[in-house]
């Protein structure tokens, strides 16, 4: 028995990083996993490793910044699964990481509320009518970027702040129709981190020096696993929390 049998997910930005390393807990969980991707080549990639494990998996392309492509994956995944159990939204574009706050552009500022932001918003707003009532888990992505302002972040931080913001505000409001809306802060050797590494390796080491544990977190095992547990009947009566996921890095007392 795993602890998401029977149960429907879909998870956004799982082609790649630690949205394909959620996608492989859950299957091992016994989740179905809908695999919402901008990248329409990693994420049938990520679906064809789902059914190797014996999972039920698809595929479906997706700009989440785009209303029409939300709802397209919402309406195809209760067509083909009849219901919707648990909704990840870790999808998130980056634009030009450390660039100063005076070089900052508008294109910036679209690119990254787009996918961040107002993804998690679409993708909230269509999956509700299939949770309310009946319950459901949401688990939104944040980051210590946010949290600790992070110099040369600031389109990023700000979104990833509110999302933080909007999940709060969901929690309350939805906790009475059962559903549970929570948020993961995580630090993991995702492809973003690694070009981090490669472009600005003195940053980050300063940041992996600062890490408690002595390491980077592991998509799957580090993460993935914290999102099983947010996603299953173990997390019931934790709602409208975030959860840092990072070796230590940011602790609050």
């Amino acid at each position: 028995m795993g602890k998401l049998d029977n149960k429907v997910a879909i998870v956004t930005g799982a082609g790649q990083g630690v949205g394909r390393g959620i996608a492989l807990a859950f299957a091992k969980e016994g989740a179905t996993v809908v695999v919402a991707e901008i990248n329409e080549d990693s994420a049938n990639s990520t679906a064809d490793e789902l059914r190797n494990l014996g999972a039920k998996a698809m595929a479906i392309n997706c700009d989440v910044s785009k209303r029409e492509d939300v709802d397209k994956v919402v309406q195809t995944t209760v067509d083909e699964y009849g219901a919707i159990d648990i909704l990840v939204n870790n999808a998130q574009s980056v634009p030009r990481p450390s660039t100063p706050f005076v070089e900052i552009t508008q294109e910036d500022w679209d690119l990254t509320l787009g996918s961040g932001l107002m993804g998690t918003f679409f993708f909230m707003k269509a999956c509700f009518p299939h949770m309310k009532g009946r319950g459901g888990k949401i688990i939104n992505f944040a980051s210590g970027a946010g949290t600790q302002r992070m110099v040369g972040f600031t389109p990023y931080s700000a979104t990833k702040e509110a999302i933080r913001a909007i999940t709060g505000v969901a929690a309350r409001e939805w906790g009475k129709q059962g559903i549970n809306v929570n948020v993961v802060c995580p630090a993991a050797n995702s492809p973003g981190m690694i070009q981090w590494k490669e472009n600005f390796p003195e940053q980050y080491e300063a940041s992996m020096a600062q890490i408690p544990l002595g390491r980077i977190g592991d998509c799957e095992e580090d993460i993935g696993r914290t999102v099983v547990f947010l996603a299953s009947s173990d997390s019931d009566y934790i709602t409208g929390q975030t959860i840092i996921v990072d070796g230590g890095t940011d602790i609050h007392s």
